[in-house]
C-alpha cells in the first residue's frame, strides 16, 4: 500500500510540474514575453557593482568600458562566502546534536517518573510512553530552534550575497535563491532526515551498546519505538510543518499591520480623514525587489515537506492544501491593504525556483524509497512471509524478529537496579537479527540480517529505476508548451517573416525602378542581370 501511494505521489508531483510548465508557457504568450530575452538583463549592471568595482575593461558585447571584479578579489570573496555557509550549516548540525542529547537525557527522566509508583500519573503513563513524551517535547524544542535560526539565516544569506558583489540583478537573485534555499533546506529537513535514516540504526546490542559521546557520557544512541521510527517521523513532520505554516500566517498578517500602525502614529498628528489617498498610502510598506522571494521560498519549503517524506505522512498534501487556501486570502489582504502598489518587472519564468522544484522532486524518489526500505518494516515482513514462514503467513514474525541475550553477561555498569527480575529469568529478547548465546558466532549478525539488507537495497534500486522511468516518461509525454500556443507562436513568426519579405521585395522594386529612371542612357547598356545583382548588393549592405 505504501509503495503504491509513493508511486501515485511521484506521479502527482510530475503532473504538477509538467502542467505548471504548460501554464507558464501560456502566460508567457499571453503576456507577450515569448521574445523577451533575459540576456538583456545580463547587460544591466547593478549600481552596487559599479561603485565597489573600480577596475575597468572592454565588454566584448557592448564594446564599452565596464567595471569588473578581479580574480583575486573574487576568489577571496567566494572563499569567505563558502566558509560562512559551512559554519552556519555546522551550527545547524550542532543544534541537532544538542536536541539528540536532550532526547537521551530526558528519556530516562520520563521513564523513571512514569514508572514511579509514588507518582499519581499512572493514568497518563498508560497513554504517554517515555518515547512519545520525549519525541513531542524534542520536536517542539527543535521547532523553536528552527524559527530562531531562520531569523538569522535570512540576514546571513543577504550579507553573503552582497559580499560576493553579483554583477546583475538576475545574478543577484539566483545566488540569493540558492543560498537561502540551502539554509532553509538544512534547517527544516535535517531533524526529519535524522529520525528517518539515522535514529535506531547504530544502537548495538545488550552488553555492547553504542554511545553518542563515548561510554563516559552514559548517553546511549537512541532506539526506535517498538513499532518503529515511522510514528516519530510523522510526529516530527506534523509539528514542524504545521507549526511553520501557522507561525508564517500569523507573521504575514500581524507584522505588516503593526509596522504600518507604528508608522502612522509616528508620522501623523491629525485625523486620518484629513489626508489624501496618496498620503495615506505613502506610509504603507514598500514592496521591495525581493517581495515575492519569500512567497516562493515558503511554497518551495512546503513542496519539500509534502514530497520528501510523503511515505510517512500521507496527509501532508491535505494539510498543505488547507494552508494554501488560507494563505491566498492572507496574501490578498496583505498586498491590497498593507503594501504600496508594486512596480511590475518582466520575467519569462520563475527563474531558479523551477530547477529547485525539479531537484526536490527527483530527491523525493530517493528519500521515500529509503523510508520504505529502512524506516518501515515492509521489507523484513516480506522476507519473512515469502522466505522464512513455512505456511506463508505472518504467524511467528515477532518471535523471529527478536534475538536472545543472556542476562548474566550484562556488564555491572549497565546493570539495572536490584531485584528487577526474578531468579527464574535467564535471557531477554531485543529487536535485532543476531546469533543466540552459546553459538560459535554469538551476537554476530545472522544470515537473515544480510538477506534483509540485500532485499532492502534491491528494493531501493528497482523502485527508483521504475519510478524514474515512469516520471521521465510522463514528463516526455506531456509537452511543455500547449499545441495551440505553439501554433499561435509559429503563426505570428510566419506573419512577421512574410511581412518582412514583402517589405524587402517592395523596397527592392522601388530601388530598381528609381535606378532605371536616374541612370544615364549610356549606363543602361548594362545587362539586366548585372544591374539587378549590383542593386541587391546595395540593399544587402544597407541591411
Amino acid at each position: 500500500m505504501t509503495k503504491c501511494f509513493h508511486k501515485e505521489s511521484v506521479f502527482a508531483v510530475t503532473l504538477f510540474l509538467e502542467f505548471w510548465k504548460r501554464r507558464q508557457a501560456r502566460l508567457e504568450y499571453e503576456w507577450d514575453l515569448v521574445d523577451f530575452e533575459e540576456e538583456q538583463q545580463q547587460l544591466q549592471i547593478r549600481p552596487e557593482f559599479e561603485i565597489k568595482c573600480t577596475n575597468r575593461r572592454l565588454n566584448k558585447i557592448t564594446q564599452e568600458m565596464e567595471p569588473y571584479l578581479t580574480i583575486h578579489s573574487r576568489c577571496a570573496r567566494y572563499s569567505l562566502s563558502a566558509a560562512t555557509v559551512l559554519f552556519w550549516i555546522s551550527l545547524i548540525v550542532a543544534c541537532i546534536i544538542g536536541v539528540i542529547a536532550y532526547r537521551l537525557a530526558v528519556y530516562a527522566a520520563f521513564a523513571s517518573i512514569i514508572k514511579d509508583p509514588m507518582r499519581r500519573i499512572q493514568l497518563v503513563g498508560r497513554f504517554i510512553t517515555p518515547q512519545l513524551a520525549t519525541s513531542v517535547t524534542a520536536s517542539c524544542i527543535n521547532f523553536v530552534i528552527i524559527m530562531i535560526l531562520n531569523f538569522f539565516y535570512e540576514r546571513v544569506a543577504i550579507w553573503i550575497t552582497d559580499l560576493e558583489i553579483p554583477k546583475t540583478h538576475l545574478e543577484y537573485e539566483n545566488r540569493l535563491t540558492m543560498k537561502m534555499f540551502l539554509f532553509q533546506f538544512v534547517n527544516y529537513y535535517s531533524s526529519c532526515f535524522y529520525v528517518a535514516f539515522f535514529k535506531g540504526k547504530f544502537v548495538g546490542y545488550p552488553g555492547d551498546y553504542s554511545y553518542m559521546f563515548g561510554k563516559w557520557s552514559k548517553l546511549r544512541n537512541e532506539e526506535c519505538d517498538p513499532g518503529g521510527c515511522l510514528i516519530e517521523l510523522t510526529t516530527q513532520l506534523v509539528i514542524v510543518m504545521a507549526g511553520k505554516q501557522l507561525w508564517g500566517n500569523i507573521q504575514e498578517a500581524l507584522l505588516p499591520l503593526l509596522r504600518n500602525w507604528w508608522n502612522s502614529r509616528r508620522g501623523r498628528h491629525n485625523p486620518e480623514n484629513q489626508y489624501s489617498r496618496w498620503e495615506q498610502d505613502y506610509i504603507l510598506l514598500n514592496f521591495t525587489q525581493l517581495g515575492l522571494f519569500y512567497e516562493y521560498l515558503e511554497m518551495v519549503i512546503q513542496f519539500g515537506f509534502i514530497t520528501l517524506f510523503v511515505a510517512s505522512f500521507p496527509l501532508a498534501p491535505l494539510l498543505a492544501l488547507c494552508n494554501n487556501i488560507l494563505e491566498i486570502r492572507v496574501d490578498a489582504w496583505k498586498f491590497t491593504t498593507q503594501f504600496r502598489r508594486p512596480v511590475a518587472s518582466k520575467a519569462r519564468n520563475i527563474g531558479a525556483w523551477k530547477e529547485i522544484l525539479n531537484a526536490v522532486a527527483i530527491l523525493s524518489v530517493v528519500t521515500n524509497a529509503f523510508i520504505m526500505a529502512f524506516t518501515s518494516d515492509m521489507i523484513p515482513r516480506m522476507v519473512y512471509l515469502y522466505a522464512i514462514s513455512q505456511d506463508k503467513s505472518m504467524k511467528g514474525y515477532i518471535s523471529n524478529s527478536l534475538s536472545v541475550y543472556n542476562i548474566s553477561q550484562i556488564p555491572k555498569a549497565n546493570m539495572p537496579e536490584e531485584n528487577w527480575y526474578d531468579n527464574s529469568t535467564v535471557t531477554c529478547r531485543y529487536r535485532d537479527y543476531r546469533y543466540p548465546p552459546g553459538h560459535m558466532r554469538e551476537y554476530d549478525h545472522t544470515m537473515q540480517f544480510w538477506h534483509i539488507l540485500a532485499a532492502k537495497m534491491a528494493f531501493i534500486i528497482i523502485m527508483e529505476h521504475v519510478v524514474f522511468v515512469v516520471k521521465f516518461f510522463v514528463a516526455w509525454l506531456i509537452p511543455d508548451v500547449p499545441s495551440d500556443v505553439k501554433a499561435r507562436i509559429k503563426r505570428e513568426r510566419f506573419l512577421i517573416q512574410e511581412y518582412l519579405h514583402n517589405y524587402e521585395v517592395e523596397r527592392l522594386k522601388l530601388q530598381l525602378s528609381a535606378s532605371f529612371i536616374t541612370e544615364p542612357h549610356s549606363e543602361t547598356t548594362l545587362t539586366p542581370d548585372m544591374t539587378l545583382t549590383s542593386d541587391k548588393l546595395d540593399v544587402l549592405s544597407e541591411c
